[in-house]
C-alpha cells in the first residue's frame, strides 16, 4: 500500500511547529492537554513510519487503515504518561551504552504492540477509512463523544452507528424512561452534532474544519461517529 499524504500536515498551525524537537512537542502536549495541535504534529512527523509497519502485517487494506487509526488512538492515550528522560535513564542503565529512547523508537514499540495484540473485526464490520477521517480528527471526535451529555451521545450512536429510525430511537428511549417523541429525535440529533463539534479542541476545529462549507461541516462529525468503537448494540 502506498503511504498516504495528509493535508493537515500542510496547515499553517502544524507548519509553525516544524522547528520543535520531538521532546519539545511532547512537553507542550503535556503542558496544554486541551490543545490538539501537538499530537497532530507528532502524527504528521511519524505517520509514514507507523503506516509502513502496519501495512506489512495487516491482511487487507481496510484492516490496515483501521489498525492505523487504532494505533494512533492508543498512542494518544499513552503519550501523556511518556517520560523520555526516565526512559533514557532506564535504557542507559540496561545497555551501559548511554543510548536514549527516542520518541520514534517508542512509537515503533507501541505500533508493534498494537499489531501483535490487535483483534480486528472482519472487513465488512469496519466502518472506518482514511478518506473519511484522518486519525487525529477521529481520535478527538471519540474524546468529544465521551464529553457529550449521555442522552445526546446515545441518540448519536443509535442514529449513526446502528442506523435506527427516529421512531425506533424514541421507542427505546421511552422504554428507558426518557420521554422523547419521534418528532423530537431529529432536533436532538442536530443539537448533539453541534455539541460534538463544540467539544473538539479549538485548534482541531481550525485544522480540519476551518475551510469546510457550513453544510459539509454539519454532517462530517455525526457521520464519523459510525466508525468510532462503541459498546454493544442496545437491545430494543
Amino acid at each position: 500500500m502506498q503511504i498516504p499524504s495528509f493535508p493537515e500536515c500542510n496547515h499553517a498551525i502544524i507548519q509553525q511547529l516544524g522547528h520543535l524537537s520531538d521532546r519539545e512537542l511532547l512537553q507542550r502536549f503535556k503542558a496544554e492537554p486541551e490543545a490538539g495541535r501537538y499530537f497532530t504534529a507528532i502524527f504528521c512527523r511519524y505517520s509514514p513510519v507507523v503506516f509502513s509497519l502496519i501495512t506489512h502485517s495487516a491482511r487487507s487494506p481496510v484492516q490496515a487503515e483501521y489498525l492505523f487509526a487504532l494505533t494512533w488512538r492508543h498512542i494518544l492515550n499513552e503519550l501523556g504518561g511518556l517520560d523520555l528522560d526516565a526512559a533514557t535513564a532506564t535504557v542507559a542503565g540496561e545497555t551501559e551504552q548511554g543510548r536514549s529512547l527516542s520518541l520514534q523508537s517508542w512509537l515503533i514499540n507501541v505500533t508493534a504492540l498494537c499489531i501483535n495484540q490487535a483483534a480486528l473485526p472482519d472487513v465488512e464490520e469496519i466502518h472506518y477509512s482514511l478518506n473519511q477521517a484522518s486519525p487525529p480528527l477521529w481520535c478527538y471526535v471519540e474524546r468529544s463523544l465521551d464529553r457529550l451529555d449521555p442522552l445526546e451521545r446515545l441518540i448519536l450512536v443509535m442514529a449513526q452507528t446502528f442506523r435506527w429510525s427516529d421512531t425506533r430511537i424514541s421507542a427505546y428511549l421511552q422504554a428507558e424512561g426518557e420521554r422523547v417523541l419521534p418528532t423530537e429525535v431529529s432536533v436532538r440529533l442536530r443539537q448533539a452534532g453541534h455539541n460534538l463539534e463544540a467539544a473538539l479542541p479549538d485548534d482541531i476545529r481550525a485544522i480540519y474544519m476551518g475551510s469546510l462549507p457550513a453544510g459539509e461541516s454539519d454532517s462530517l462529525l455525526p457521520d464519523m461517529v459510525a466508525s468510532v468503537p462503541v459498546p454493544e448494540k442496545p437491545v430494543s
